[in-house]
């Protein structure tokens, strides 16, 4: 055989052997995608997710994972933004192996890619809380409840621990501005007063003109509509500002950044939460200690989130099988859903988790804890 026709061949047989090893990856495997900030502003809350579902990945894989199939992440970074995120959906929905896709984080860039995974009918299943979040379609699912509920609830804890009178400072942003419009209206149906409502951009650092007419209004709380990055430069300027009203914070700053970016002047400083580590639950319990374990910290609400999130579409994928659409099915039909954070739960009509538990509390001594 001349030399030529064998390496001809050889070669042939070589890309034969790479194809079946590919074939057999993908059909080993159960992939997800991932799309989240893990660089940016928003980079530590994408970094909390990553370590939280990589504890999920193992307890899966080691426990024979989904029918035999073991369970891989695909992450992409999506820096929070929405032309990213539109952008990773459609690779994500243009690779095969990729079963249903977990993410994004903020609300801008989760609606942005929505229509995109509905039109592919592939599940997108975030963490959004924006009432609005899961309309693009029935392939949309959010393990997480609407600001409907978690906005009043924070009005709810604002005037009964701290005070009627109130100024509410908010991001302008589509979130910023939905939540400060419920959390306006529980107020005032639970007869409280709003002294002073303004908003401000994510990029600012410098609030001291904002504060000058937080402290000029004199309310009895100052209610900070606030992701942690912010949250907390507003409350160490508002310390030195001289604004001496109590203060509490949406949920989205309940992060150990908060306190470490914020020092001592958010002590004091309420929020609420729908996950706790100190809960006694078992489930609870297990999942603090893999993720201690793991990472030597304490995990948070966004970490539980995102270790729920494998869990549930490992849980699809066993009922379902291995198909987007199997997939969703699942995800609509399913009862006892499990949660760390919800507990055992179902999808409600709009494709979210329809209730829970929010528990408030505060900082203590640089540290988070429950009130009674």
């Amino acid at each position: 055989m001349p030399t030529r026709r064998r390496f001809l061949l050889s070669m042939a047989g070589l890309a034969a052997t790479l194809k079946s090893i590919q074939v057999a990856h993908a059909e080993d495997a159960a992939v997800f995608g991932v799309s989240v900030p893990l660089s940016g502003s928003m980079a530590e809350f994408g970094r909390t997710w990553r370590k939280a579902q990589t504890v999920a990945v193992e307890e899966i894989n080691e426990a024979g994972g989904i029918k035999g199939r073991k369970i891989e992440l695909v992450y992409e970074d999506s820096q929070g933004d929405p032309k990213q995120t539109v952008a990773i959906a459609q690779k994500f929905v243009d690779d095969r192996r990729i079963l249903a896709v977990l993410g994004d984080i903020p609300t801008p860039a989760i609606m942005a890619a929505s229509p995109v995974f509905q039109k592919a009918r592939m599940v997108q299943m975030s963490m959004g809380s924006h009432p609005d979040l899961t309309k693009a379609g029935e392939f949309i699912f959010a393990n997480q409840m609407s600001q409907r509920q978690i906005a009043a609830s924070l009005a709810t804890i604002a005037v009964n621990r701290l005070g009627k009178t109130q100024a509410v400072l908010y991001r302008n942003t589509d979130w910023g501005k939905v939540v400060q419009s419920i959390y306006v209206e529980k107020l005032k149906e639970l007869g409280g007063q709003v002294v002073l409502a303004d908003s401000y951009l994510e990029t600012e650092k410098d609030f001291r003109a904002l504060l000058a007419k937080v402290r000029a209004a004199k309310p009895e709380v100052l209610v900070l509509i606030a992701y942690y990055t912010d949250g907390a430069l507003l409350v160490q300027q508002a310390k030195q500002a001289g604004v001496e009203s109590k203060i509490i914070v949406s949920e989205a700053c309940y992060s150990p950044q908060f306190m470490k970016l914020g020092g001592d002047a958010v002590n004091g400083v309420l929020t609420q939460t729908l996950f706790f580590p100190e809960a006694g639950r078992p489930d609870i319990q297990k999942f603090v200690a893999g993720y201690r374990a793991k990472h030597n910290e304490e995990p948070d609400f966004f970490a539980s989130i995102g270790y729920d999130g494998v869990k549930i579409m490992a849980w699809a994928t066993e009922r379902g099988g291995f198909s987007r659409e199997g997939i969703q099915q699942a995800l609509l039909k399913g009862e006892g859903i499990p949660s760390v954070t919800f507990g055992p739960f179902k999808f409600n009509e709009i494709r979210r988790v329809g209730v829970g538990a929010l528990a408030p509390i505060v900082v203590r001594d640089g540290k988070f804890r429950l009130l009674n």
